[in-house]
């Protein structure tokens, strides 16, 4: 059960925010994640995101990679966790507060909220 929840929140890479506060581009997206680790500590994820369109980090202690690049307004990313492909998906990405959240299938889909630190 703890591997399909995180399998869904890595999925979405995860309440509501106003839109003034989306990032459309990526050189903010940029601004808001480099040198920052994208936590959740409930499903023990620690992500880090480089200029390069690399992602790497953990989930229930498996490695978690992947690439990503900005489409259109939307952060758009392929993703592997353990030795499972969760493959592309490009989401709708939101500061607030502090915390940064992505909305899979270009904000339609679930969501999920990241400390930055």
């Amino acid at each position: 059960m703890r591997g399909k929840i995180l399998s869904l929140v890595l999925a979405v890479f995860a309440s509501s925010a106003s839109a003034q506060d989306r990032i459309l581009d990526s050189a903010t997206f940029l601004d808001s994640v480099l040198d920052k680790t994208l936590g959740l500590a409930l499903f023990g994820v620690r992500l880090r995101i480089y200029e390069d369109g690399r992602i790497e980090g953990k989930g229930f202690g498996r490695p978690v990679t992947g690439l990503w690049r900005w489409e259109e307004g939307y952060f758009c990313r392929t993703l592997t966790w353990g030795t499972r492909d969760l493959g592309p998906n490009c989401q709708e990405v939101v500061l607030d507060f502090g915390k940064i959240e992505f909305t899979s299938d270009r904000g339609t889909g679930p969501s999920a909220r990241f400390s930055l630190k």
